[in-house]
């Protein structure tokens, strides 16, 4: 049977869907258009695709492959043990665009089926309705890598939209079709040239190719890319769950997208490439606008999620995680408010969120690095309320999970049991705190909060002190491998 590896391309900020996409918390753990997320929808439709009898009988389909960034990797897990869905995790230690991590991923695909494989490279980020003709997209793609091509899939464009790269088609009738040019995002006129040509497709993306004929070619191309990330993966170590590379050495390794690298010059080399017609509802949530496209809209053309009460308001995205959102007299507007910021914009003009959001950064960095709510591998924490030597939050521990064993430097911190029981280290004892019980952790005391139970356990934390930066954590102890001399996140 051939061997064929699912890969899943999980990094990515999310930029232009701010603010509910952060740097650390971007779109594809959003659950934006299901109760599921972006990464999980794109896990159980794999699953679905793969089922077909078609490929079945012919393809051995490998536990998928999810690249994401180091700062991700608890996120992805979680959301793994969700759905109970197993997948090797690769990890990024620096972004390095699309190619660098599909050489990791082809190199290291290799290694573990110890034969040729045949690598399906999906983005964690996007939509995909119809799980049939998907399914025979699948199928077809297949087809074509088996027999050495380099596959993309394309999608025939709906309007002139000047967010995607195009590709130049030979033959714009057959579902497989030679590719003759990769295009960048183009003007709105060319966009609406493209589309009257009729020979042009949206660049979706995704990709199908056996793991000996990418790196072939990208050793003709570029073959640095390919010696670094030898280098970087042979040096590396499996940690827990997740598969690392060496981070000194990656870093040495050309930023460069799989398009450019090897894609658009795959011919100067004599590579063939081909391109599959993806006419299953795609879309890939990349702004505002499209995620308005794809969601349920009201009599009037509105998506509404929240609480929201509007009048006269029509063709509209309104998003609302706290408070009410009220509207009146307005049209095509995107409107979110989340419990830290509010985007109003024109939804003409979503594609300008990227530049603004790179404003809002310089001026207040944690509104675009993280939500006032913060995800840890343990569970969660939000800042209620802070002012001048104080802060107060509440933080959420999953059932049987722990924080580490720390210390601060600078902070003295209160903690009040609100619900669920709180296994408490103290210095050189141990407490048990029941709801409405609490303790007291001075400066320089080692301490640890465990939740032995099995419902959730919440706590209000008031911290005190000259300094309250979240860097003044020593970690001495950690189920979750984060020991380092100082920490960037809380516990």
């Amino acid at each position: 049977m051939i061997q064929v590896m699912p890969v899943i391309l999980c990094g990515g900020s999310g930029t232009r869907l701010w603010p509910l996409s952060r740097e650390l918390y971007p779109k594809q753990f959003l659950k934006l258009v299901s109760n599921k997320t972006l990464l999980q929808d794109t896990l159980l439709r794999l699953n679905q695709a793969t089922e077909n009898l078609e490929i079945k009988s012919v393809y051995k389909i490998y536990n998928p492959m999810i690249i994401c960034n180091e700062e991700h990797r608890f996120l992805v897990a979680e959301q793994l043990r969700e759905i109970e869905v197993t997948a090797d995790i690769l990890l990024e230690p620096i972004a390095k665009n699309t190619a660098p991590a599909l050489t990791l991923a082809a190199l290291y695909a290799k290694l573990q089926v110890k034969e040729d494989v045949i690598l399906l490279v999906l983005p964690a980020d996007h939509i995909i309705q119809d799980i049939k003709f998907f399914a025979q997209a699948l199928t077809a793609a297949l087809q074509e890598a088996v027999q050495g091509k380099l596959v993309t899939f394309g999608v025939k464009p709906t309007h002139a939209a000047t967010g995607y790269g195009y590709i130049k088609i030979k033959n714009k009738v057959s579902q497989v079709s030679p590719v003759e040019q990769f295009i960048e995002k183009p003007s709105i006129e060319k966009a609406q040239a493209y589309i009257e040509d009729g020979h042009y497709v949206w660049n979706s993306g995704m990709f199908v190719f056996n793991c000996s004929t990418y790196l072939n070619t990208l050793r003709q191309l570029n073959i640095k890319i390919i010696e670094v990330c030898e280098q970087a993966l042979v040096a590396g170590k499996r940690d827990n769950d997740f598969i690392r590379v060496d981070k000194m050495i990656f870093a040495d390794c050309p930023e460069d997208s799989i398009d450019y690298a090897i894609m658009e010059r795959a011919s100067s080399v004599g590579q063939a490439t081909s391109l599959v017609r993806l006419q299953a509802g795609w879309s890939d949530i990349g702004s505002w606008a499209s995620l308005w496209k794809v969601g349920q809209q009201d009599e009037q053309g509105n998506v509404i999620k929240g609480e929201v009460l509007s009048k006269d308001t029509t063709q509209s995205f309104l998003h609302c995680e706290q408070g009410v959102l009220v509207t009146l007299g307005v049209d095509n507007l995107i409107i979110v408010r989340t419990a830290d910021a509010v985007l109003v914009a024109n939804k003409n003009k979503d594609q300008n969120i990227k530049a603004l959001v790179a404003k809002v950064k310089s001026i207040q960095p944690e509104l675009v690095n993280n939500h006032k709510k913060v995800a840890r591998p343990w569970g969660s924490y939000e800042c209620v309320d802070e002012a001048a030597r104080f802060k107060v939050k509440r933080i959420t521990v999953k059932p049987k999970a722990q924080l580490s064993l720390q210390m601060h430097y600078h902070r003295a911190e209160h903690w009040v049991v609100v619900k669920g029981t709180a296994k408490v280290t103290r210095g050189t004892e141990q407490l048990m705190l029941a709801e409405n019980e609490s303790t007291y952790i001075p400066i320089g005391m080692q301490h640890r909060l465990e939740n032995p139970g099995n419902i959730s356990l919440e706590i209000i934390e008031v911290q005190s002190g000259a300094y309250l930066g979240e860097d003044d954590i020593v970690r001495l102890e950690d189920v979750y491998g984060r020991i380092k001399s100082k920490s960037t996140d809380k516990a």
